[in-house]
């Protein structure tokens, strides 16, 4: 995987050419550093307000990988791509998930993946990464946050809790 790595952070000093801003750029490295410490199997794991500043000045694609039922009840970035890690409130494995992210995304975009509080994003990650997504990243914390003492999640993390955009239906 360090190969991978080394041949990323070139690519990510050639795009401050193209305008990646230095800002954005240590975001990336940042999140592959987190990769690397916690020996992650995919390119790394970044922040949700990172994560918006990338997709806001299009440099990477968000993905949110929750279920068609989370994204209604709960809501969902108006900006997002969906594609489904697992379906169903049985949360069944989406067998089609590497086929549709591909077609829906493609392999050479820098993708951001989403989901409740940023485990399924995780395996999702994994999954894509190893299947040739090279660009692959997991948004911490993800929508929804972690529970809290009480069992509650949108109380002390995650895409919400950062007055990131939005939407419910």
């Amino acid at each position: 995987m360090n190969a991978q790595f080394d041949s990323i952070q070139v690519a990510e000093s050639n795009s401050t050419a193209d305008g990646l801003s230095k800002n954005l750029q240590e975001s990336l490295h940042r999140a592959q550093q987190y990769a690397e410490e916690n020996e992650l199997d995919f390119t790394g794991s970044i922040p949700p307000t990172e994560a918006w500043s990338l997709v806001e000045q299009g440099y990477a694609v968000l993905v949110d990988v929750r279920t068609n039922e989370e994204r209604k009840f709960v809501g969902y970035v108006p900006e997002s791509i969906h594609v489904a890690w697992a379906t169903g409130t049985s949360f069944n494995r989406n067998p089609r998930f590497l086929k549709e992210l591909d077609s829906k995304v493609g392999k050479d975009k820098t993708i951001l993946l989403l989901c409740r509080s940023g485990k399924r994003s995780a395996l999702a990650a994994t999954a894509a990464y190893s299947a040739g997504f090279a660009q692959v990243y997991n948004v911490l914390e993800g929508f929804e946050g972690d529970l809290n003492e009480q069992q509650q999640r949108n109380q002390q993390n995650g895409w919400r809790t950062h007055q990131l955009p939005w939407l419910q239906d």
